[in-house]
């Protein structure tokens, strides 16, 4: 993954065998991914690399992160559920995602034609960071399969270091084994997950 944002605008985040060629995202939609940078360095906030992406700060405090996808480039907002979103701009990233956190942008809604409300969100969620401000937590009981629930009781360990997750590390088990259709899978991803869930990872991460 890079390490300078420079590098992400140049060759792509680095996630992928098409990092540094033609086919990159990040190069296939490097104007527009620069118009973007333009207006976060405009706000005010400062450039660093995070995950592999243009991560722009304020205050000691993440406000919004750049992806480039192939059809589309999105600006994520951290702390979403603060956001007024005054014009239902915000979309939600996937239908497990709890509040609309980024502003989406494809051929038929480029970065120019929203640049002032692009600001103005900007400024909202620095204004927040300036504050101290973080949404409420909030709780959401997880509808646990029967088939953790069982793993969990089985084994004292798994179940200590589970407990110690996060909520939304939590939640990623409970999503990634939601989509297994048969019992007999979600057994066996649960045995493939469980050095994860020692580590205090999620499922999805590395």
């Amino acid at each position: 993954m890079i390490t300078d944002p420079d590098d992400f605008f140049a060759k792509g985040c680095g996630r992928c065998a098409r990092f540094d060629t033609a086919d990159c995202s990040a190069q296939l939609w490097a104007a527009e991914l620069a118009a973007l940078r333009a207006l976060c360095l405009q706000a005010g906030l400062s450039e660093h690399a995070k995950w592999g992406h243009p991560c722009y700060m304020h205050a000691g405090r993440n406000i919004v992160i750049l992806g480039a996808f192939r059809d589309n480039i999105r600006l994520t907002f951290f702390n979403a559920a603060l956001m007024k979103d005054p014009e239902a701009l915000l979309q939600r990233q996937g239908p497990n995602t709890r509040n609309p956190d980024m502003l989406r942008f494809d051929a038929r809604t480029p970065v120019a034609a929203l640049a002032p409300q692009i600001l103005s969100y900007l400024a909202e969620a620095m204004s927040y960071a300036e504050q101290g401000l973080k949404p409420p937590k909030q709780d959401r009981d997880l509808d646990m399969p029967d088939e953790l629930t069982e793993a969990l009781d089985a084994d004292p360990e798994l179940a200590e270091a589970f407990a110690a997750l996060t909520p939304g590390r939590q939640r990623s088990y409970v999503i990634n084994l939601a989509g297994a259709k048969q019992a007999a899978t979600r057994v066996n991803r649960i045995a493939r997950f469980r050095d994860r869930i020692l580590a205090g990872k999620g499922a999805t991460e590395r």
